[in-house]
């Protein structure tokens, strides 16, 4: 009898010990949001909400005095954004000018860097090569080096008496008044060909304020020095990603590709690329980021002249807001070019996804296959 009394008080549910609901998890997750709470407050108090308060005044006809969130600041709702895109005048015109400005830039410098980036990288990759880290240094170098400063350099380098024109002058070629001419380099072209004046059908109309004729402009001979200096100081900092994704390609794929009689060029084509297919969009997704907020070059070396030809969305933000005290324009531009920007790393990401291989098909069912008795 006593041994039934306690053999049910043992199998009561209610009789044994309960267990704390969330035991050591718990304890866990919250030590893990105390680890990172100074971060959220930092991140939140400096990033977020500095974004939130410029959101506001892209709302406004803020003109830099006194506070933005004051009654007092005229509160106009979308016009700053209206401004760019539906209403004529220079405002417009100035904003799809440097749009077109900066997508010639991204057409250019995208490219041009993640070709020579990706060859530097293959050339210091050779296990042929001596003195692989001078070489490593010598095409970083220019990367961490004071852009402010190199684009002062390119400056004299430029210049309508510099070693530029020196040296095409050396092999009989007038050089162009680099910082002087607002002709674009597809203009130029035209006129070599014999076309000087544009045809009627390309300057009757165009879309967002500018004639199609000034949409084929191409960039100017000054934007394309800035591009030349720009694609030769990022280039090393996207090698050294080519390299270490280069560094992680198995010797072992290489091998066999070599013994099945693959040429250098298929081994590369075929084994390589497909390989470095993550590091490419990285490499071309900060590219492209980059390329759109190109601002301390301009800065420098044009300030949008000439005839704002290196005229920029970001330098025009800053432009807008800081010297002409139109911080509600300025701010919109800002955001603008962030959707912009954030668009076109969507595409981008799209285009160059992996597509899962073993996924089946629409349309196509898997036999099954009958077991065996």
């Amino acid at each position: 009898m006593a041994t039934e009394t306690l053999t049910a008080v043992a199998t009561t549910p209610d009789a044994g010990p309960r267990r704390r609901r969330g035991g050591i998890r718990s304890n866990e997750t919250l030590a893990g949001w105390l680890f990172v709470a100074p971060v959220i407050v930092i991140l939140g108090l400096f990033l977020l909400l500095p974004i939130l308060m410029a959101l506001w005044v892209s709302l406004t006809d803020w003109n830099g005095q006194g506070s933005p969130f004051t009654g007092d600041v005229p509160f106009v709702g979308a016009d700053n954004y209206t401004r760019l895109f539906a209403e004529d005048g220079l405002a417009r015109r100035d904003f799809m000018t440097s749009i077109r400005n900066n997508i010639y830039y991204v057409a250019i410098v995208v490219p041009a860097q993640t070709v020579l980036a990706l060859g530097l990288a293959l050339v210091v990759n050779n296990r042929m090569l001596k003195g692989k880290s001078f070489f490593r240094s010598a095409f970083y170098f220019p990367s961490v080096t004071s852009s402010v400063a190199i684009s002062v350099v390119f400056l004299f380098l430029f210049a309508n008496s510099g070693a530029v024109n020196a040296l095409l002058g050396f092999f009989g070629i007038d050089g162009p008044e680099w910082f002087a001419d607002s002709r674009g380099v597809l203009h130029l072209l035209f006129g070599a060909v014999g076309v000087d004046s544009p045809p009627a059908a390309l300057t009757d109309g165009g879309p967002f304020g500018l004639t199609w004729w000034d949409w084929l402009a191409g960039p100017s001979v000054a934007m394309v020095s800035i591009i030349t200096l720009v694609v030769w100081t990022t280039s090393g900092t996207f090698m050294l990603m080519f390299l270490a994704g280069l560094q992680n390609v198995p010797v072992t794929l290489d091998e066999a590709s070599t013994l099945d009689g693959a040429s250098r060029w298929q081994r590369f084509r075929y084994v390589t690329l497909p390989l470095l297919r993550p590091t490419t969009f990285l490499v071309l997704t900060l590219g492209m980021i980059g390329s759109w907020q190109v601002f301390d070059q301009v800065y420098v070396m044009s300030q949008g002249d000439p005839a704002k030809t290196t005229l920029t969305p970001a330098y025009l933000s800053y432009r807008t807001a800081f010297r002409d005290f139109d911080y509600g324009s300025g701010a919109a531009i800002s955001f603008v070019l962030f959707l912009i920007i954030i668009v076109l790393t969507l595409i981008q990401r799209r285009v160059l996804a992996e597509r899962d291989t073993d996924r089946p098909r629409r349309g196509w069912r898997r036999r099954r296959v009958p077991e065996r008795s």
